[in-house]
């Protein structure tokens, strides 16, 4: 006799009922203005910090709570991979810098520190108790130590570049915007740190059904592959909203986007046209 099914929990009764009655407001453009006189100062949303800082411990364990970041981190060098062989002229093989904005325990800025092509990485993030433990595993390999930084701070409270020289090849906003509550200001905080020929790259959820039913339902409330609370479906963002964003600002060029799925059993896998339902990657290049 098959085990009775359990019952869906109080909380995705609660998420489908906002879905039910919210869902057509949210065609809305995710980038329309806001009232500055009333926006935050500060991209920091200290509900989502005391979120993240709950699963500090877990961060490197990767079969803990951020096993789905440990599994999608070697897509990411794909799709910056994939964004320098889309540019007219060769990437420098060598002395590249990045900036890692909200870089949790540092699973891509120490990857990324350990390129050849790296000249140093700059990670940022808010939260003091996730830096701590990032700066802790960095310390296991003392080669880190003359190419990977660690500040605790946010985008606005990094010092602007003066220069030419202090800007960045590469930023980076991995699982970071959908817990923006205002991402058309926050990614005008990222602008000036992205030097000419540069490139803004990130990663992402489209605001759909499909989003909503994968990533907070069923992965979630159901499953519980991811903490829940992680995700705020609400603050999800479609590809052509970011698209629309930068259009209306000058300087960028090349917009490329890849969907991915996850794969029970594989990983992450790239799919075609999945970025139109779920996760995916965005990148745009900086005018030279």
């Amino acid at each position: 006799m098959a085990p009775p099914i359990a019952p869906i929990r109080p909380t995705s009764l609660r998420n489908l009922n906002l879905l039910l009655r919210t869902a057509p407001r949210f065609v809305q453009n995710q980038f329309r203005n806001h009232n500055t006189s009333t926006s935050s100062t500060s991209s920091v949303n200290p509900t989502e910090v005391s979120h993240f800082n709950a699963l500090a411990s877990t961060w490197w364990d990767p079969h803990g709570s951020s096993r789905l970041l440990h599994l999608m981190n070697p897509l990411r060098h794909d799709f910056i991979r994939g964004c320098h062989a889309s540019q007219p002229e060769p990437v420098a093989k060598e002395g590249l810098h990045y900036l890692d904005i909200g870089c949790g325990g540092g699973i891509f800025a120490e990857s990324a520190a350990r390129l050849g092509s790296t000249g140093s990485v700059t990670a940022i993030d808010p939260s003091p108790e996730i830096l701590a433990v990032a700066k802790s595993h960095a310390r296991q390999d003392p080669a880190l130590a003359s190419r990977l930084r660690y500040l605790n701070t946010s985008i606005e409270g990094l010092p602007k570049p003066a220069s030419l020289g202090g800007q960045y090849d590469i930023l980076s906003l991995f699982e970071v915007i959908e817990h923006i509550t205002h991402p058309a200001e926050f990614l005008d905080q990222c602008t000036p740190f992205v030097r000419p020929g540069g490139w803004l790259i990130m990663s992402t959820i489209a605001r759909t059904w499909t989003s909503w039913i994968t990533t907070k339902l069923v992965a979630e409330d159901i499953v519980g592959i991811v903490p829940r609370g992680t995700h705020d479906w609400e603050k999800y963002i479609n590809e052509d909203e970011l698209k629309g964003h930068f259009s209306k600002k000058s300087g960028w060029n090349s917009p490329r986007v890849v969907g991915v799925v996850y794969v029970p059993g594989l990983g992450w896998k790239e799919v075609d046209g999945s970025e139109k339902v779920g996760n995916y990657f965005f990148g745009i290049r900086r005018d030279e």
